[in-house]
C-alpha cells in the first residue's frame, strides 16, 4: 500500500520541481529524507515520571518506540549530570515519515486556532525545516483526559535540499501552508 503523498511527490511535484529548479536529473531534486519529533525534558531530572508520560505520548504520535536522549555535558546550574535523561526522540522515515507529513499538514496544522501559516523563516540554511508544537494535545491520537501535563514538541523536517529555497520549493509543493506575505 503506497502512501497518497508519496504518489503525489512522484507524479505531481517531481515535474513541477523540474521546470521551477531547472534540474532535469530525477536523482538531483530535493526529496524528504527523515522527520525527527523530539521532546526536551529539562523537568526529567526532578521528575523521572516525566520521562514515561513524554515516552508514551511520543510513541502514539510517531507509531513508533522513541529513543532516550542524554545529556552530553555536566551543567551544575541546571542539577545536570552527563549521561541524565533530558528528552526523547523519534526519527521517521520512508512510509512513516510521508504518513506522518500528511497527518502534521491536513490535520494538525489546521487544528490550531488562529492558524494562518507556518513561517517560511523557520528553516536553518541547508534545506531542514524546524517548526515547533506548543502542546501535544493537537495530535487527534492524544487522548487528552490521560495526558499529565502540556508539553511541546520540535518537528524537524530534513530534506535532500542543497539550499532553503529548494526546500522550500519541495514543501510548497507537498503541501506546507506556509504564511503568505
Amino acid at each position: 500500500m503506497g502512501s497518497r503523498l508519496r504518489e503525489k511527490y512522484l507524479t505531481e511535484v517531481v515535474p513541477q520541481l523540474k521546470a521551477k529548479l531547472g534540474i532535469n536529473n530525477v536523482m538531483q531534486l530535493p526529496k524528504l529524507e527523515k522527520i525527527v519529533l523530539s521532546i526536551g525534558l529539562g523537568e526529567a531530572t526532578q521528575n523521572p515520571k516525566a520521562l514515561e508520560a513524554a515516552e508514551g505520548d511520543l510513541a502514539v504520535i510517531s507509531g513508533q518506540h522513541p529513543v532516550i536522549t542524554r545529556a552530553k555535558k555536566s551543567v551544575a546550574a541546571f542539577k545536570l549530570r552527563t549521561g541524565m535523561p533530558i528528552g526523547m526522540m523519534v526519527t521517521l522515515r520512508g512510509q512513516r515519515m510521508y504518513d506522518f507529513f500528511d497527518k502534521l499538514v491536513n490535520v494538525i496544522l489546521p487544528r490550531f486556532r488562529d492558524f494562518r501559516g507556518v513561517s517560511a523563516d523557520s528553516f536553518d540554511g541547508q534545506g531542514n525545516y524546524n517548526l515547533g508544537i506548543r502542546e501535544q494535545i493537537v495530535f487527534p491520537e492524544i487522548d487528552y483526559d490521560k495526558i499529565d501535563k502540556v508539553r511541546g514538541l520540535q518537528v524537524t523536517i530534513v530534506t535532500t535540499a542543497k539550499n532553503d529555497n529548494e526546500a522550500r520549493s519541495l514543501l510548497d509543493l507537498l503541501g506546507m501552508p506556509f504564511k503568505k506575505g
